[in-house]
């Protein structure tokens, strides 16, 4: 198995470790299982964590193959996209999600945070693990029974990943302002109004770059769902990846990137590993110690004090401000700073499976 990120492979082999010595398995929840430290029995020897927990999935392209219909999971991702105050992700869902027979009272249920009671058991549920994922960090057991009770392990294992997969992709439109292409119709109501630093024809932060001829739609969204120029084949036309991020901005910038990710979502096993990671890869104890309670970034040396303005914008409020966004531009570079995203989006992916199955 390729590793996800193989930049910072040898300091999360020491944060794995790290993390496991936490919890005694006597102090574990009943509910998890004492090999596997989370909700499922342990799939294979040697793996474990996120990668183990995506073992347990049915193996099927989710979104357009999964046993549980369509409709369930473009329910799925509207209740991510909901979650993240996403607009663009959502307005193209809700689309696709009328396309596929999802009832528009439920659609209304998920845009403006109604009660689930009444819905259909998988419907709810859906619902409700999204909302107590993304809107609290925990899944609560008798929430997680109910889902697994509905959709079975590898249906809900599904679910989540998939929901995660949308949210790793909210976080990317998100930081680059993703608003709706010309025509659209902006249905999601937002605590915020979105910046106007968008340009006309890509509808983001970032110039319109033409697909390369031949090229095919992501698999996030395929299908012809993104119109051309804008969402998320657009941001990824203006990124080089993790390989050339390190040569940019450094191992250290990487964990660092990594570990506010883990602590704007809460979670104890992925905060253990990412803190000793960026110990490992340089991180100062006094920086780790300000992400850890939130401090103030005033003082830092400048690209971790626009990092960490950067990500809590874009975790605490789900916008960036123009100017701290025109801040890490300066700072990283737009290839680095899209690379970045890129880098804690994924991380965001991870998160959501090990809070969903509690992961120890």
């Amino acid at each position: 198995m390729k590793p996800r990120h193989p930049a910072l492979v040898l300091p999360f082999v020491l944060a794995a470790s790290f993390a496991l010595a936490q919890t005694p398995k006597d102090a574990l929840p009943r509910d998890v299982h004492p090999d596997s430290r989370n909700r499922l029995a342990p799939a294979k020897p040697g793996v474990e964590g996120v990668d183990a927990i995506r073992l347990h999935a049915s193996g099927v392209d989710v979104r357009w193959q999964s046993p549980l219909g369509r409709s369930l999971t473009e329910l799925a991702i509207l209740t991510s996209a909901r979650e993240h105050d996403q607009p663009y992700e959502w307005s193209l869902h809700e689309m696709e999600a009328l396309a596929v027979q999802l009832d528009p009272a439920i659609i209304d249920v998920v845009r403006y945070r109604r009660p689930v009671k009444g819905l259909p058991d998988r419907h709810a549920v859906i619902i409700e693990i999204g909302r107590e994922i993304f809107g609290t960090h925990t899944l609560g057991p008798a929430t997680y029974a109910r889902a697994l009770k509905a959709l079975g392990e590898a249906g809900l294992v599904d679910i989540v990943s998939l929901m995660g997969n949308y949210a790793a992709t909210a976080t990317r439109l998100t930081a680059v302002n993703q608003q709706m292409p010309p025509g659209w119709k902006q249905s999601l109501p937002l605590p915020f109004t979105p910046p106007d630093d968008i340009h006309p024809d890509s509808k983001s932060r970032l110039a319109y770059v033409k697909a390369p001829a031949g090229a095919s739609p992501g698999p996030l969204y395929s299908r012809g769902l993104a119109p051309e120029g804008t969402g998320p084949g657009q941001i990824t036309r203006h990124g080089s990846g993790l390989k050339l991020l390190e040569a940019g901005v450094g191992r250290r910038t990487m964990a660092l990137a990594a570990l506010v990710t883990a602590q704007a979502h809460h979670q104890p096993y992925e905060w253990a590993r990412r803190e000793a990671a960026a110990r490992a890869a340089g991180v100062e104890p006094a920086l780790i110690d300000i992400v850890q309670r939130g401090g103030p970034p005033s003082g830092l040396d400048e690209k971790d004090a626009a990092l960490l303005q950067f990500s809590r914008e874009l975790f605490g409020n789900h916008t960036v401000t123009p100017a701290t966004y025109a801040r890490a531009l300066k700072t990283f570079g737009e290839r680095d700073l899209i690379d970045l995203v890129d880098l804690m989006a994924r991380e965001v992916s991870d998160i959501t499976l090990l809070i969903a199955f509690d992961q120890r």
